[in-house]
């Protein structure tokens, strides 16, 4: 991770970098992309929501990461509910930090700077664990998933809006560790 600096930000005031960010990583255009920066805001906007940024020394944003406690009223959740009952995993909706977004420029990606963004993230949390949604498919972000711990608790989730289905991953915390590390 060198020359990166993993911290806590106002990502609320730095919403058009991250989704910027997060536009180049995640393939979005600017409509979607201005879709979400409302639903980042709103996200931001809960008292449990907190998010860390990962910036060269000369502050260009190249990732970021933020999530809050999860609640069953949520939309997300409300979506995922189904899927995770069909399961028997529905029970990880409660007492859960959700991992909202994870983005890290392409050019950043595997130097550990998202492994980096999440442990520091869940490791502040008090929640006994933490759940996301990913792309089902075999990426990078599901290696590091569940490099973490993270398993599939339900798949292949649909949400409304999306081409690709998703899978719910779900890891007890403080998330795992490379050895030696």
């Amino acid at each position: 991770m060198e020359n990166v600096v993993v911290e806590p930000a106002d990502l609320a005031a730095h919403v058009d970098e991250a989704l910027a960010v997060q536009a180049v990583a995640f393939g979005l255009g600017p409509e979607e992309v201005a879709i979400r920066r409302q639903i980042v805001l709103r996200h931001l906007a809960d008292p449990g929501a907190r998010a860390l940024t990962a910036c060269t020394p000369g502050g260009r944003m190249v990732g970021f990461v933020y999530g809050l406690p999860n609640d069953r009223g949520h939309w997300w959740s409300s979506v995922v509910q189904p899927y995770l009952r069909r399961e028997g995993n529905d029970g990880w909706l409660d007492d859960s930090f959700v991992i909202t977004e994870l983005h890290v420029l392409p050019e950043f990606q595997g130097r550990g700077i998202g492994r980096s963004l999440i442990t520091a993230l869940t490791d502040a949390a008090s929640e006994p664990r933490s759940i996301l949604s990913a792309i089902d498919a075999d990426t990078p972000a599901r290696h590091l998933y569940r490099a973490l711990g993270y398993r599939d608790l339900a798949r292949p989730v649909h949400f409304p809006s999306a081409a690709r289905p998703y899978a719910v991953m779900g890891a007890p915390l403080p998330l795992l560790r490379r050895a030696g590390a």
